[in-house]
């Protein structure tokens, strides 16, 4: 029997490939023969680099980078020698997780640090740059990242812009003189599963903003400043992308990707399917296992298990989720593939509870299921005994 066990990580507690593990290690309590072939998975956000390293046996680099209010971080991002890829989390260099509660600040953090890491990337002569932009604690457009790179923005007085969204409505004029130009012999992908355009209602700053620090008036202001930099970027780019899915994503760094880059915009989940062969493991499997912290309608749009389902349905293989918890709308998942999903707490317990005991809990509920599914085709063999 084989089972592919590709789960995300759950956040907050275990790895995505700590869960795997632990799903591993209930299963083989029930089917000590079975081939287990342990797939750690992503979606473009937190835990992509780990998942792909781990499958792809890549190298993990750190590199100290500008953070996004500006204090130096180290950053750390994944290589691929054998394919020249690097895989960027820009979490690493710009991420929320990077400032306090009580420092967090929409109008003047800077993906600045970002692009340095594409730099060192471009220093190791990477042919494929994916960026996984998910938790950014920016909303500057991508702007910092383009100036990383080479990019010059100026205002009205020919002074090199100040970093962060804020300043961009001051913005008076674009230099792409100093563009790196190794950068139009990489193949750039942005791994994300955001659709939002730029600006408007839907845009980066009214749907992110707020969660960075951004007052509702200061969501305004940033709204009007990326529409700003959009305008000005038309008039040395050749395309307008500002409306296109995607653009909005990590408070725009979508937008600058697509357009100073050329980035195609693809689900992260997709991406991490493709880079651990997700596909090719899935031939021939008997049952596939995946899961997340939180398993809800929001599921659909894109997030590990829902990638994981696609790829078993064209297979037509059966999934099950182990999930942190069941949300609202998860029997959504039922018509996309999932065949059933099962919470992890064996019975009521706080949530730092069934965080600090989750790899006992994962163990538990995967041999259930093995002994569940153990019946089950006990249960065939008799029918087709006594038929």
């Amino acid at each position: 029997m084989k089972i592919i066990i590709a789960p995300d990580s759950f956040k907050d507690s275990l790895s995505a490939e700590r869960v795997a593990q632990a799903i591993a290690e209930g299963l083989v309590q029930v089917w000590p023969d079975a081939q287990l072939v342990q797939c750690p998975m992503a979606d473009g956000g937190e835990g992509t680099v780990e998942a792909v390293l781990s499958a792809c046996n890549g190298q993990l680099r750190s590199h100290s980078v500008r953070g996004p209010l500006g204090a130096r971080v180290q950053a750390h991002w994944g290589w691929l020698a054998d394919s020249h890829t690097a895989i960027i989390e820009m979490a690493e260099a710009s991420g929320l997780q990077l400032v306090a509660p009580g420092q967090r600040d929409a109008c003047s953090s800077s993906t600045h640090g970002t692009g340095e890491l594409i730099r060192a990337a471009l220093d190791l002569r990477a042919k494929r740059i994916i960026l996984a932009i998910g938790g950014s604690a920016t909303n500057d457009g991508g702007a910092g990242a383009m100036q990383a790179l080479g990019v010059q923005l100026f205002d009205a007085h020919d002074q090199p812009l100040a970093p962060g969204g804020l300043a961009l409505g001051g913005l008076a004029r674009i230099s792409l003189e100093n563009l790196d130009s190794r950068l139009a012999q990489v193949r750039f992908e942005i791994a994300a599963d955001v659709n939002n355009p730029l600006c408007g209602p839907q845009g980066a700053s009214a749907i992110f903003g707020p969660q960075k620090g951004a007052t509702p008036e200061q969501v305004k202001q940033l709204d009007a400043a990326l529409g700003h930099f959009a305008d000005h970027c038309a008039t040395v780019l050749p395309r307008d992308v500002r409306d296109e899915p995607g653009s909005g994503a990590a408070g725009g760094l979508g937008f600058a990707a697509k357009a100073f880059l050329g980035a195609q915009f693809r689900a992260g989940v997709e991406v991490v399917a493709e880079l651990v062969g997700l596909d090719a493991a899935m031939r021939g499997a008997d049952l596939v296992i995946t899961g997340e912290g939180r398993f809800d309608a929001q599921t659909l749009r894109g997030k590990t298990p829902f990638g994981v389902a696609r790829i078993a349905r064209h297979h037509k293989v059966p999934v099950i989720v182990i999930a942190g918890t069941l949300g609202e709308g998860y029997e959504q998942m039922y018509a996309h593939g999932v065949d059933a999903a099962f919470a992890l707490p064996s019975g009521p317990m706080s949530l730092e509870q069934a965080c600090s005991e989750a790899p006992r809990l994962l163990r538990e509920r995967a041999a259930d299921i093995a002994r569940l599914w153990q019946t089950t085709l006990r249960g065939r063999t008799w029918d087709q005994g006594n038929s």
